[in-house]
């Protein structure tokens, strides 16, 4: 008997526990539904918000750098007409007449407007003579010995190199300063503020 009543004593004491957790206040149950879908809401919308401007910016990299790949492919062209005007002398240029004045016209309005068309789609050279070496715009072709400027000065550009938006289409092919010392440039100014200078002191 006593383990019956153990036993029906346990038994009340499981039941009560279990009524207690179905018993729920369903005005607590609809705000923790109402927070839960809230939450999602707002993660969802985040989530949509970060796609539109994720899309809108590939959009802006597809319009801006659609040409690339065309745009590589007509700086051929652009170099072949600059060369062209290189190799005649300064002379021929200054005296030609007819048939030769026409066709160095010609070349000249070509290299002008393939240039312009260039630029006009975002293509824009890259500055090197004079600029500090940097090896994500441009490729050193050889060192040029020269102590009147810093190290690793551009000092001549071989070949131009053109850059659409931020990315480089074709690095510039160019010579550095190599010997240089690294402050050669600001050297004359502390050499006048130098010779103001009381050494005895």
């Amino acid at each position: 008997m006593s383990d019956e009543n153990a036993a029906q004593g346990e038994t009340p004491e499981t039941e009560i526990p279990e009524t207690e957790a179905v018993e729920v206040d369903p005005v607590e149950a609809l705000m923790a539904e109402n927070a839960e879908l809230k939450d999602r809401i707002l993660r969802t919308h985040a989530e949509m918000e970060n796609l539109r401007k994720r899309t809108e910016r590939d959009v802006a990299d597809t319009r801006s750098y659609a040409i690339a790949g065309f745009a590589r492919d007509m700086l051929t062209a652009t170099d072949a007409l600059s060369r062209a005007l290189v190799v005649i002398p300064a002379e021929t240029r200054e005296t030609a007449d007819g048939t030769l004045k026409s066709l160095i016209d010609g070349i000249e309005l070509a290299d002008r407007e393939m240039q312009r068309l260039l630029a006009k789609h975002g293509v824009k050279p890259i500055e090197a003579a004079g600029q500090k070496f940097d090896p994500h715009r441009h490729q050193a072709m050889f060192e040029v010995p020269n102590p009147n400027v810093p190290e690793g000065t551009v000092v001549q550009v071989v070949q131009e190199g053109f850059a659409i938006g931020d990315r480089v289409l074709r690095p510039a092919m160019v010579g550095v300063a190599k010997g240089g010392a690294a402050g050669a440039a600001a050297s004359p100014e502390a050499d006048g503020d130098a010779e103001g200078v009381d050494k005895s002191a």
